[in-house]
């Protein structure tokens, strides 16, 4: 672990990127706090779980598959490079594009009628893994962490860690906005919380295209 120290910034970068990146809600997470609304807490948290797992999953896929590619072909890292880099770009624009948007938060649950835990856990499992979003991001995610000769420890410890928040923080949607006044607390400072993560995934973005 000697190593720690010349990786331990591009972890710690793609933890900031992927906390970020589920603290901006998207459909995933408002499907969460819609289901948490009004279907009730127990239902949220399954889902949030189901989804939690599927983020896992493609951290796994990601992470492992592009470390396989670069030991085996090094400059491949450069297009991953800027692939993650463009989409962290892209990030930056939805997030910019939303805080000028003066329309509230709408968060609803999902349609087919009220399921099992199992059912709920497996539909947001599901949802992940069918989202090619979800590939793009974490090629991004990883990206920013993963260096040239980069050991595999280094993609353990990020999809490990990302593991670990995806559960805490989607179980805390699941949690907090079991009540539409937390919904509503949200929308009221939705618009500077957004302009924050533009700044955040332009800054993200723009590291990774610049760096050698």
């Amino acid at each position: 672990m000697n190593e720690l120290p010349l990786y331990a910034s591009g972890i710690l970068l793609s933890y900031a990127a992927f906390l970020l990146a589920i603290a901006s809600p998207g459909p995933n997470v408002l499907a969460v706090m819609g289901t948490s609304m009004s279907v009730g807490r127990p239902s949220g948290m399954a889902l949030a779980m189901g989804i939690a797992c599927g983020s896992f999953t493609w951290a796994m896929l990601t992470a492992f598959g592009l470390s396989a590619i670069i030991a085996s072909y090094a400059p491949a890292l450069i297009g991953i490079k800027i692939a993650g880099g463009c989409y962290l770009l892209y990030l930056a624009f939805k997030a910019f594009k939303s805080a000028a948007n003066k329309h509230d938060l709408s968060a609803n649950a999902l349609s087919g009628g009220k399921r099992t835990p199992f059912g709920y856990a497996l539909r947001g499992y599901m949802i992940m893994m069918t989202n090619p979003k979800a590939a793009l991001a974490w090629v991004a995610i990883i990206a920013i962490g993963l260096k040239d000769g980069a050991p595999l420890w280094v993609a353990a410890a990020i999809v490990l860690g990302t593991f670990i928040m995806s559960v805490i923080i989607h179980a805390l949607y699941a949690i907090a906005f079991s009540t539409p006044r937390m919904v509503k607390l949200y929308s009221n400072a939705r618009r500077k919380i957004q302009f924050a993560f533009g700044g955040f995934f332009t800054f993200a973005g723009l590291r990774i295209l610049l760096s050698r």
